[in-house]
């Protein structure tokens, strides 16, 4: 028979979201889109309770698995390019942090409204700082909130303390990005674009995108899309319904080599082109952008409910990372 670490391992990867618990919980994660061979309905299941009698927490199992019951499932794997070695320093990390955040109605810009303690901003910022694959920091904002940076900046540890570089927002997001790209580092290996508002990303994503975009020229992450998606013609019928299993709703951050940026730059203007996210410059080129698969966690806070959300998410982070791992 199977031993009990396997059976809610298998069962564990089956699922993508487990906070509504019971039947409609154990159906929402079928449906997310992770799928195994394994069908726990065989074994009598019922309800979706029965998964919450396991325990409180599954966690160290597999490849960088890790998974609250009762609470939010967040579904990660490796990279495609496990093997890649990046360089020390050899990552220019880009932050975005200009955006003005007028769905959020509040008085000041979303990201640098308070989360947990700091601003949303300073969340992602504090994390690549600590990765030592990260060289330099590069914060595209306003020079009225370069001090949000720099205070969090002076209470890192002074092993995260690298070098720190400032850029202003342009018109467009592709303008904020090229004033970024245009103060990093000569001779950096890749430049790491990251919206600031984006406060949940983890070290082992960016990591493994940063693998991915060193050993293809240009990834981003990405998470399979769960809702069915269809295209709307302009009187409000139907036009499609595109296929889901080809559908990825991407995230940061987004790495790109720099000579492969560059020369996309150069395309998009030269084209006149607007484009709405980075990798997308290096497809007006025609060539290849590797999707790194990441987790659902890795939010963009733009709306009062998502920071709700994004403030669940760091509770259960919080207590996953003070519980011990499942014996």
């Amino acid at each position: 028979m199977m031993g009990s670490r396997a059976w809610v391992l298998q069962t564990a990867v089956a699922l993508t979201i487990a906070s509504n618990g019971g039947k409609a919980g154990f159906k929402q994660g079928i449906q997310g889109g992770l799928t195994t061979s394994f069908n726990p309905l065989s074994l009598g299941l019922r309800r979706f309770s029965s998964f919450q009698r396991v325990g409180s927490q599954l966690s160290a199992l597999g490849d960088r698995l890790q998974l609250k019951f009762g609470s939010s499932f967040v579904s990660c794997r490796a990279g495609v390019h496990d093997d890649v070695q990046i360089p020390e320093g050899s990552v220019s990390a880009i932050i975005l942090a200009g955006g003005v955040g007028k769905r959020m109605g509040a008085p000041i810009p979303k990201q640098y409204i308070e989360l947990e303690g700091q601003p949303i901003a300073t969340h992602s910022f504090n994390m690549f700082a600590r990765m030592p694959e990260v060289g330099e920091l590069v914060v595209v904002c306003l020079e009225e909130w370069q001090h949000v940076f720099e205070e969090a900046y002076n209470i890192l540890p002074e092993m995260y303390q690298k070098p720190i570089k400032w850029a202003r927002p342009g018109a467009e997001r592709q303008d904020s990005v090229y004033n970024g790209f245009e103060a990093a580092q000569e001779g950096a290996q890749l430049v790491a674009i990251h919206d600031s508002a984006r406060p949940l990303i983890i070290e082992d994503d960016a990591r493994n995108c940063m693998k991915d975009g060193l050993a293809d020229g240009a990834a981003v992450l990405g998470v399979p899309v769960k809702p069915t998606i269809k295209e709307v013609n302009d009187d409000g019928t139907v036009k499609q319904t595109l296929q889901r299993s080809r559908l990825w709703e991407v995230q940061t951050p987004q790495c790109i080599q720099p000579d492969l940026l560059r020369e996309g730059f150069k395309a998009v203007r030269a084209n006149n082109l607007e484009v709405t996210d980075d990798v997308s410059i290096i497809e007006a080129l025609g060539k290849p952008v590797r999707i790194t698969k990441g987790c659902y966690t890795n939010i963009k806070v733009t709306t009062p409910d998502d920071m709700a959300v994004a403030q669940r998410f760091l509770a259960d982070r919080a207590k996953t990372a003070r519980s011990p791992a499942l014996a």
